[in-house]
This record gives structure tokens, sequence and C-alpha cells, in this order.
């Protein structure tokens, strides 16, 4: 009888302890189990250097969503940045979507900037006013280079 509680009580604890690990895995991974409510804004730009998918969207330092995806848009031979924004966050049509990096030498994220328009930008709806990610090499080699006239 007592080798059969000790048993059950190790089952017990063996369930806890893996039921709290799949819950911190998923909590500290962002993944979502049962769908999301984020919707879906796009955003054109002529260089996103360093920009990666899962990077984060911020609004005055706040986390407000992330990269989702980036492709290419041939035709035009721009970044299409697809971004997954909280539900909560309601976007101007006039907002400016910049992609800026964290620190001197930190990863990139996009930083967004709302404007004052009424108009909201609807789920799917897209960014039109954009700044692209700035190249520190081409900042120094255009600075070597103009000095040297």
């Amino acid at each position: 009888m007592k080798r059969i509680n000790i048993e059950v009580i190790v089952g017990v604890f063996l369930v806890v302890g893996l039921t709290a690990l799949a819950y911190l895995s998923v909590k500290l991974g962002g993944v979502s189990l049962f769908g999301t409510d984020e919707y879906k804004v796009n955003a054109r730009f002529a260089n996103i250097s360093g920009l990666t998918e899962n990077a984060t969207v911020e609004i005055a330092g706040v986390v407000v969503g992330k990269v989702s995806r980036i492709n290419i848009d041939t035709d035009e031979y721009e970044a299409v940045v697809e971004m997954l924004i909280k539900p909560d966050i309601k976007l101007q049509d006039d907002t400016i979507a910049s992609i800026r990096t964290q620190g001197i030498i930190g990863d990139k994220y996009v930083k967004l900037t709302p404007g004052a328009s009424e108009d909201i930008i609807k789920p799917g709806g897209e960014i039109m006013e954009t700044e692209s990610s700035l190249v520190l090499e081409e900042l120094v080699s255009k600075y070597m280079f103009e000095n040297k006239k």
C-alpha cells in the first residue's frame, strides 16, 4: 500500500512538472496554440537589410506585434513585410513604418509612428509611408569616398 502511494505521488509530480515545462515553452516561445486575434498589415521597403521574420514591431518602445513574413515584389523590386499587430492597436492610415536597430549593432525591428488621421488601416491593409533600413557600410563608404575629392 505504501509503495502505491509513493508511485502515485511521483506520477502526479511528473505530470505537473511536464505541464509546467510545456506551459513555459509555449509562453516564452511566443507560440499561440488556439489561433490568434492579431491582424495582418503590410509595408513595402526599398531596403530591409538585417530585418528577419519574428522581429518585433514597436510603437513608442512598446512591442505591439511581430514580423510574420518577408517577401519580395519582383515587379517593383521592393521588400514586402507582413506584420501581425495586436487587436487592440488601431493604426491610422498615415502611420509611418521605419526599420530601426536596437542599440548600435543590435537586432533590427520595425518602428511604427502613428499619424493623426482618423482613418484606420483595415486588416490586410498596407502602410504607405515607410523608411528603409540604414546600412552602416553604405554610410561609411559614402563618407570615405566623398572626403577624398
